[in-house]
């Protein structure tokens, strides 16, 4: 890891040992992040890095956000390998997302247990076993309505606009002498989004703290 300015900031290698999720997972959780509030990269010598306080509050967030998993079918041989419909079937969803699953597979989709070719695709097998593990699995993203955190405050936009006013009062209160404009280009630079952005995260802070 990376110490920048008191705070600390890790490649995905770092990530992969401080998480001990695999590349795999955290790459997935990366590529959706438009959906699941993934916190922005900063570029530090050539490779991607992530603040380590910010990426720790989004994922504890991501884990703990609501699930509905009353749709999942516990019963049957854990054991028993499942074609497409029958996955569908256990996971109370639409077989068309299995399909969609193939194409691109959410964090931690389990690999298949048995491939069977056929002329015109290749049908996996998973066992229920495979499955339940897989949505008890909070990195799974699966039950979250649209695979975004729900309840107040925890929608995308909402989670980085908070995360900016928070930043924003901690550059306030480490240089109180600094002009708006300053303390916004220093973010600007940091963090990456407009001066403008970051001047209306400074006001925000500002009102929060009267």
């Amino acid at each position: 890891m990376k110490t920048i300015e008191g705070r600390q900031w890790a490649s995905r290698e770092d990530l992969i040992t401080h998480s001990g999720y695999s590349r795999d997972t955290l790459w997935k959780l990366w590529r959706d992040r438009r959906t699941n509030g993934h916190p922005e990269a900063r570029d530090i010598d050539n490779v991607m890095h992530w603040d380590v306080e910010a990426w720790d509050g989004w994922f504890a967030e991501y884990c703990e956000r609501p699930r509905d998993l009353s749709g999942v079918d516990r019963g049957g041989d854990p054991d028993e390998p499942l074609p497409p419909a029958g996955q569908a079937r256990v996971l109370g969803i639409d077989p068309a997302r299995i399909t969609q699953y193939g194409k691109t597979p959410p964090p931690e989709w389990p690999d298949p247990v048995h491939t069977e070719k056929l002329t015109t695709r290749t049908r996996e097998y998973r066992t229920r076993a495979q499955l339940w593990k897989w949505v008890d699995n909070p990195v799974s993203g699966f039950g979250t309505k649209g695979g975004r955190p729900t309840g107040p405050g925890a929608k995308h936009g909402e989670v980085k606009v908070a995360a900016r006013v928070r930043l924003a009062a901690e550059a306030l209160a480490a240089t109180p002498g600094r002009k708006v404009g300053e303390v916004a280009a220093a973010l600007a630079e940091r963090h990456g989004q407009s001066v403008d952005t970051w001047k209306r995260a400074i006001t925000q802070a500002r009102k929060q703290a009267q």
